[in-house]
């Protein structure tokens, strides 16, 4: 064989035997109910990763971020499989050390998760670098180590390639399947929620513009925005959880999702956004949220003097603070358990999470939760806030344009601008739109749902021909108006006018 073709086919099986392993480790994974090894791989370089490089992540992807990264390091794997290949033609040894790196990275990667098994995370490891070996060695012409492949016809090189392609897909895809399948779907859809003391008054009609395009008053669950710090979601053993209540408390206890699900509870429609959030940008949802008062589980605890910040912890060591004020006032800040009438989905913390009104998530709302720590400010600074985002963070006042969009043509005559406006805990009280350099002529609004939530807004336009920008600014029910000044998002969120840019046609 050409010394440049067994090269190319050393290194096509050295990635196939890479997808091999990965395949075979995410199956073991899903059988066992071990941490998948790519994604604890994944999880590992986000926490190592500089700052800097999560922000370039985030404004490049968004929400698609996460799936970049996992992409990301199954590329990397895949390539350096391959190279292990080609080294294989001379000394099997590298492929054997470079595949028993892999898994010790795998193990290593795995004993940094709170909820991963080292023992379980070793077992998939073991089999994936085997079944990595077993497939580099046999598309290399022999079942055991050889210092350079066999040469084996092109058609027989094919079909082992198809094979081990095959065997990495369906191992894979498997593997994935059954990992989703042990978050917790099972207990979760045995879930009955209690009603809540004061059942939640459906929106009243005048609450809705009947316009399409503007946002829907309500976030259906599976549109509601996602932001995460892992590549996929804990398992969390709803029989084994435990809600611990601790720290600068006098009596600390902890509570089984049963015991939670006995306590009184509380509905409220509540808007909460992610402080990445551009201008205009779509990571801000509203829901109806069910749960546990936090100030009466505090208050069962009873909070020491000096305890000025609520620290919650999450079941993979995501931590998030605010001030224990916040829990405390008449804002209705809960432990969730209820999203929308149904038990929170997986991807949205279940079995419980905290949702504080008028805080940005990453100081408030945390998912999968499992301790809430009474301590200070000075003592502990969240995981968010390690990274140089602000300690303190309301959610500031933002308005968007929803319709029309970004460089549409439009025809000439009456318009409908509308969009949403929002200021939780202060709840919006005017909004204004701008034509061009025109006067600020003030929107209609729709009938407020609660001072937590946003409110739909339309001005009616009698658009003319040529090119035309659109702004929009609120004022929250302080009368405090929107900030002008243009802010990126770090480090307490961004400011700033929601800008459209559209052109008007001459008929």
């Amino acid at each position: 064989m050409p010394p440049r073709r067994g090269l190319l086919r050393a290194a096509v099986a050295g990635a196939l035997a890479g997808t091999v392993a990965l395949g075979a480790a995410e199956l073991t994974a899903g059988l066992t109910g071990a941490r998948s090894l790519l994604t604890a791989v994944g999880d590992a370089v986000i926490a190592k990763s500089p700052q800097g490089l999560v922000e370039f992540g985030k404004q490049t992807f968004g929400t698609d971020d996460k799936a970049a990264l996992r992409t990301g390091v199954l590329v990397v794997a895949i390539l350096a499989a391959a190279a292990l290949g080609v080294g294989a033609r001379w000394r099997p040894g590298v492929a054997v050390a470079g595949f028993a790196a892999f898994g010790a990275l795998g193990i290593a990667a795995a004993a940094r998760e709170p909820t991963g098994s080292i023992g379980l995370g070793g077992l998939a490891s073991a089999v994936g670098v085997g079944c990595g070996l077993a497939a580099l060695f046999a598309l290399l012409g022999g079942h055991s180590p050889a210092p350079a492949p066999v040469d084996m016809s092109r058609r027989a090189f094919l079909g082992a390639a198809a094979a081990a392609a095959a065997a990495a897909a369906v191992s894979g895809a498997v593997g994935r399947a059954l990992l989703q399948r042990t978050l917790n779907a099972a207990a979760r859809a045995r879930v009955v929620l209690p009603r809540p003391a004061v059942p939640l008054v459906p929106p009243p009609a005048g609450a809705t513009l009947a316009l399409d395009g503007v946002t829907t008053l309500v976030t259906p669950n599976d549109r509601f925005y996602l932001i995460d710090t892992t590549l996929s979601y804990p398992a969390v053993d709803v029989e084994r959880w435990r809600l611990r209540i601790d720290g600068m408390v006098e009596h600390p206890f902890e509570l089984s999702f049963a015991d939670l699900l006995t306590m009184p509870m509380i509905e409220r429609y509540v808007t909460i956004g992610c402080v990445s959030n551009e201008v205009g940008g779509n990571l801000v949802s509203t829901a109806a949220w069910r749960g546990v008062r936090l100030a009466d589980l505090l208050r069962r605890a009873r909070v020491r003097p000096g305890a000025t910040q609520v620290v919650g912890r999450s079941v993979d060591d995501f931590t998030v603070g605010f001030p224990t004020q916040a829990a405390l006032d008449d804002r209705g800040a809960m432990v969730a358990v209820g999203m929308n009438g149904e038990p929170l989905p997986v991807a949205h913390g279940f079995p419980a999470r905290l949702i504080v009104p008028g805080l940005y998530g990453y100081v408030s709302a945390t998912k999968w939760l499992r301790q809430i720590e009474l301590s200070t400010f000075e003592t502990f600074d969240a995981y968010w806030v390690r990274r140089g985002w602000a300690q303190q963070a309301p959610i500031k006042t933002q308005s968007r344009i929803d319709v029309p969009k970004e460089g549409r043509r439009l025809t000439p005559g009456p318009v409908a601008v509308a969009g949403v406006a929002w200021a939780p805990t202060r709840g919006i009280s005017r909004v204004e739109v701008q034509i061009d350099d025109d006067p600020w002529s003030e929107a209609d609004l729709a009938e407020g749902l609660s001072s937590d939530t946003w409110r739909q807004w339309v001005h009616r336009w009698n658009a003319g021909p040529g090119a035309h920008r659109l702004r929009v600014r609120a004022t929250d029910g302080t009368g405090q108006l929107q900030d002008e000044r243009v802010h990126p998002p770090m480090p307490d969120g961004a400011t700033g006018y929601h800008t459209v840019h559209i052109e008007v046609s001459k008929t």
